[in-house]
């Protein structure tokens, strides 16, 4: 069921990193192509067997940057997007259509008008979203409805409950949605769910994927449609801890596999197709944050300052979430120190560890926060004014490639309007009161 435990250790030296910081100044956040290519493999080898074709749409959410998408696009993968901007990097791209599907909610016509120009497969989130794309765009050929199963499946801490959630389809609106798209004129059909996020348990996957079968074949006897494909959604999630195993993705596939053969097979299924929009396991194990200690602070507890903070990377303080911490040039050292390590935001929660056991850590050190690979940079913001930071491409080969310049405060103003504003001098003048 589980592969071995997560190995955190990081595929560069202090050395490596103090060169690279010659050129591009710390924070950064650096991503290992040769290990997201071999994950990308590694789904392709697990689900080999599906008739015509397994894909995982990567989520571009997770990492929406042009040159990993070059790097996941060669290795077969498609795109799942959720905006407009994320469908505009594929159109950069010119990946086709076939290789994107579009998961959006609460979706203003225009998208749907892009998504339909790119040829990309329509999601649709919600039951009144197929009159609103027949009335903006028209009904595409092919379409695929999101299912939310409600009390009927449980979710998890991340995505929560599903009859909690926002997103997609009741039970008894799928089936009148495919009856109403049918009866218009629409010919080939798609189901999708999403009801994890981050999930370990592998189990979890195979019984998601035995729901969608049975709907399969209750569609297919009661409306006497016949689906293109299932996409089992994401989630699979990454072992952020050290103690924490892998998703076996072999483990996975067999047992969807099994349940293929007993219930899709049987129901003159055998040609549907099994896809999935996977990306924090994609490409989250393989991206570092690397920050450099600037301040120790001494007061009630011990503290690292660091020259990046919450806006280099959200999770840990939006959720609390866990993210392992090298101090590069130590790694044998024995942890015999407690620390917060912190970023310089005004917000308590800016704290990228809380009570960590680390080596003693000097200011001029090198941190590597592990696990940045998805939902890091992407989840960015400017508050306080901060900057986003540079991302780097470490290629097989060993060299570095840019793929993202740090923000500058130019970047920051560019969407002010200063040139109307007078100095405050001359308003002060101007009033009497200077």
């Amino acid at each position: 069921m589980f592969l071995p435990m997560a190995d955190k250790s990081v595929p560069f030296t202090r050395e490596f990193i103090e060169s690279l910081a010659d050129r591009y100044p710390t924070p950064f956040h650096i991503y290992d192509e040769q290990a997201i290519r071999e994950k990308a493999r590694e789904f392709s080898d697990a689900f080999a067997w599906v008739p015509g074709g397994f894909r995982n749409y990567f989520a571009v959410k997770a990492l929406p940057n042009p040159h990993v998408m070059r790097v996941l696009y060669e290795e077969g993968m498609g795109f799942d997007c959720s905006s407009l901007s994320e469908l505009l990097l594929c159109e950069r791209l010119g990946i086709p259509g076939d290789r994107i599907m579009f998961t959006s909610n609460d979706t203003p016509a225009s998208e749907y008008r892009k998504a339909a120009e790119l040829g990309a497969i329509i999601n649709l989130d919600d039951i009144t979203h197929i009159d609103y794309l027949d009335e903006h765009v028209g009904l595409p050929e092919l379409i695929c409805f999101r299912y939310n199963p409600g009390p009927l499946r449980e979710g998890n801490a991340i995505i929560g409950n599903p009859e909690e959630a926002k997103y997609g389809f009741t039970r008894e609106q799928l089936f009148e949605g495919y009856r109403t798209a049918r009866d218009r004129g629409v010919r080939r059909f798609a189901l999708h769910t999403m009801v994890a996020s981050n999930e370990l348990n592998a189990d979890y996957f195979i019984e998601t994927a035995r729901m969608l079968f049975e709907l399969a074949v209750e569609l297919k006897r009661e409306l006497d449609i016949t689906l293109e494909f299932v996409n089992l959604g994401g989630g699979i999630g990454i072992p952020y801890r050290p103690d924490q195993d892998n998703v076996n993705l072999s483990y996975v596939s067999r047992g969807i596999r099994k349940l293929y053969k007993e219930m899709m097979e049987p129901a003159g299924l055998d040609a549907v197709r099994i896809v999935t929009e996977n990306g924090r396991c994609v490409t989250g194990p393989y991206g570092r944050l690397v920050s450099r200690v600037i301040h120790r602070k001494d007061t009630y507890k011990h503290y690292l300052g660091l020259d990046a903070n919450m806006a280099n990377l959200m999770r840990p303080g939006m959720y609390g979430a866990y993210h392992h911490i090298t101090v590069l040039g130590k790694e044998g050292a024995p942890a015999t120190h407690t620390y917060d390590v912190v970023g310089s935001l005004c917000e308590n929660n800016d704290k990228f560890a809380i009570d960590r056991k680390l080596p003693r850590v000097e200011v001029g050190d090198l941190l590597a926060i592990h696990d940045t690979g998805a939902h890091g940079h992407a989840m960015g913001f400017n508050y306080n004014g901060k900057l986003r930071s540079a991302e780097l491409l470490l290629h097989p080969d060993g060299t570095v490639t840019q793929i993202r310049r740090a923000e500058t405060v130019d970047d920051y103003f560019a969407t002010l309007d200063l040139e109307s504003v007078e100095p405050v001098e001359a308003v002060m003048a101007g009033s009497g009161r200077a």
